[in-house]
């Protein structure tokens, strides 16, 4: 019988150490693998945007209630809170005209896109001219998300100031007797640049009061505490048609849709005047971006309704929507164009 050689007698435990070798490798590969899919996916994780809406979006109005602003919010308010199924509330935070909601918003909510801004272009476009030190910059603190209104305001009369057009408004401002001043919802407002496009456009000099809202000055422009004011032409709508004030002219440079007997500027003897505003949607920057696609695309579907549609337009203001790209264009062209206005009129703050 052949004999096998004898194996040395450390041979055992050498063998001994190398299937423990093996068995570490084998063991420490998929630990790697179950390391490496782990980190993988809590990637991913981080990366999925999160599902909005979670929780109540607050719509903050940058102006007192009663106002044209604080109308469109309410009038969005439940169909927003019917499409995204979460509770919408509007909060008014006036003062600073429209700084201090706007930099609310623009500074110290989360962005997340569960607070909103209705922003206008007062704050957004006109007050980085106006003031010498903004709380925020619209430029780079708040994201656009969709316009709103692109609407005229209407130069309007108490009855007891005893005109009736627009001459008879220039004739008496000219004589100053009167002496003639015009409420507006705040410095820098659409309402106040207007009354001063026409000082300067009419050669005449009325004052500014400014109030902390256009609803505080209607209010006293209802009342007789003051006898003109420029205003949305949807929050005095139901005044005009009563009777309670007296439309001069509309401030486009076509005639207002609801109230198609009421001249231009222009028509009434004020060549070259027109100014228009706008109000729109933003959030903070650095909300996402398919936060900010599904709240423009929630108010692009609102707006297609026919009968919302109807509503809108009943206050004065064409739908326009749109994308966030348009709305962004408009606010930097207008941060311009006003601005440029501003100083030409030598606006300042009272």
């Amino acid at each position: 019988m052949q004999q096998h050689p004898t194996a040395p007698a450390h041979a055992p435990q050498a063998l001994q150490a190398t299937r423990r070798t093996a068995i570490r490798l084998a063991l420490a590969v998929p630990a790697t693998w179950a390391l490496a899919l782990g980190m993988a996916g809590h990637a991913v994780a981080q990366a999925a945007p999160a599902a909005f809406p979670t929780k109540t979006i607050r719509f903050v109005v940058p102006y007192p209630p009663g106002g044209p602003t604080d109308l469109m919010a309410r009038m969005l308010q439940p169909e927003l809170q019917s499409r995204l199924g979460v509770t919408v509330v509007v909060d008014n935070k006036g003062g600073a005209g429209g700084n201090s909601g706007s930099a609310e918003v623009a500074k110290q909510a989360p962005a997340d896109g569960h607070t909103l801004l209705l922003a206008a272009s007062g704050p957004m476009a006109v007050n980085p001219s106006l003031y010498a030190s903004m709380p925020f910059n619209p430029l780079t603190d708040l994201v656009p998300v969709v316009q709103l209104s692109a609407f005229p305001l209407v130069l309007e009369v108490h009855p007891s100031l005893g005109v009736k057009t627009l001459p008879e408004l220039i004739a008496m401002a000219k004589a100053g007797k009167p002496v003639l001043s015009f409420a507006s919802a705040g410095n820098g407002t659409p309402q106040h640049l207007a009354g001063e496009l026409f000082n300067t456009t009419a050669h005449v000099k009325m004052g500014h009061i400014p109030y902390r809202g256009a609803g505080p000055a209607l209010n006293d422009l209802l009342g007789g505490q003051v006898n003109v004011m420029f205003d949305i032409v949807g929050s005095s709508l139901p005044h005009l048609q009563s009777g309670k004030l007296i439309p001069l002219a509309v401030t486009s440079a076509e005639r207002a849709k609801v109230l198609p007997n009421v001249p231009t500027m222009a028509e009434a003897g004020v060549p070259g005047y027109q100014i228009t505003g706008w109000h729109g949607i933003a959030v903070r920057a650095g909300t996402p971006q398919a936060t900010v696609d599904k709240l423009n695309a929630t108010v692009n579907a609102i707006f297609k309704e026919p009968a919302f549609r109807a509503k809108w337009e009943a206050i004065g203001t064409p739908v326009v929507a749109g994308t966030a790209a348009d709305f962004g264009a408009l606010i930097k062209a207008d941060a311009q164009r006003l601005g440029k206005l501003v100083r030409d009129a030598g606006v300042t703050m009272d």
